[in-house]
């Protein structure tokens, strides 16, 4: 699904079809947060006055392309994540295993989203330092990143609450928000803050 055109995608979203969703919006938009932050790392190495930070600047780099890449088969993952889902709300409401089987697929269908998250997590840490040693001609497209990678992050976060919610197990589901909502909370901090620390350099 991921090395469809931008189009293709868009217009299967568009569309009833129950994949591409939410969560593999998400998955998209934090490669792209992940590719802006490659796209720094690219403006940064090789230039004489960011010398002292190459190491450390390639090394930003690596990961963020092994990201971006994993970000983009997340959407993939988040599809299978969530399709048996999708078929076991047709089954008929007799079947004694309806119950089950519905349980097993809401967890599975937090599975993708909760992935996504945590790489969106680390997409995170790594603008963060971007921002501060990165190039100066790039830094507002790290402001972006870290925005991009913001909405993303509530963006899971309901694609696994609107599971949990209907689990019967109830002790899971409150220990599966309870992992979302420490991630959200402590990275969209993380994530304000280099939004805000750039926008401070442009008054």
């Amino acid at each position: 699904m991921y090395k469809q055109t931008i189009e293709q995608f868009t217009i299967d979203l568009s569309s009833k079809a129950p994949v591409p969703g939410g969560g593999g919006v998400c998955a998209l938009v934090g490669a792209l947060a992940s590719s802006l932050g490659s796209m720094v790392a690219s403006l940064t190495i090789g230039k004489k006055r960011y010398q002292d930070v190459e190491k450390e600047i390639i090394e930003l780099n690596n990961q963020s392309e092994a990201l971006r890449i994993k970000l983009l088969e997340d959407i993939n993952l988040d599809a299978e994540s969530f399709l048996p889902l999708s078929k076991a709300y047709s089954l008929d409401k007799n079947n004694p295993e309806r119950d089950a089987i519905m349980e097993r697929c809401l967890v599975a269908a937090c599975d993708g989203p909760l992935t996504i998250l945590k790489d969106i997590c680390q997409v995170i840490e790594l603008l963060e330092r971007y921002g501060q040693i990165g190039s100066k001609l790039a830094i507002s497209d790290i402001a972006t990143a870290s925005m991009l990678a913001y909405g993303a992050l509530y963006g899971c976060s309901i694609n696994i609450k609107v599971n949990t919610k209907m689990m019967k197990n109830k002790k899971f589901a409150k220990k599966r928000n309870r992992q979302v909502d420490q991630l959200v909370d402590q990275y969209s901090q993380m994530a304000q803050r280099v939004f805000e620390n750039i926008n401070r350099e442009m008054i």
